[in-house]
């Protein structure tokens, strides 16, 4: 079963949505982006997944593997 990636992004109707990849409805709705990735990350960490984070101009602005990266860091 492929892991379920999480999104941050914006909502048309105001505040911020958590939205899993390929999913019309968000898993949660907040108003405030801060909120939205703080759930985004305990879903990602839960499904051991990624979470992309969208600013406010509409561009993804950060990433993170929350479980088996395929590129971690050396050292």
């Amino acid at each position: 079963m492929p892991k379920k990636n999480y999104f941050v992004v914006s909502n048309p109707q105001g505040g911020w949505s958590v939205k899993s990849g390929g999913s019309q409805r968000a898993s949660a709705n907040t108003s405030t982006q801060k909120e939205a990735i703080e759930i985004g990350k305990r879903l990602a960490t839960n499904n051991s997944s990624e979470l992309t984070i969208q600013g406010k101009n509409g561009q993804f602005r950060e990433k993170n593997s929350y479980g088996n990266d395929p590129h971690p860091p050396k050292g």
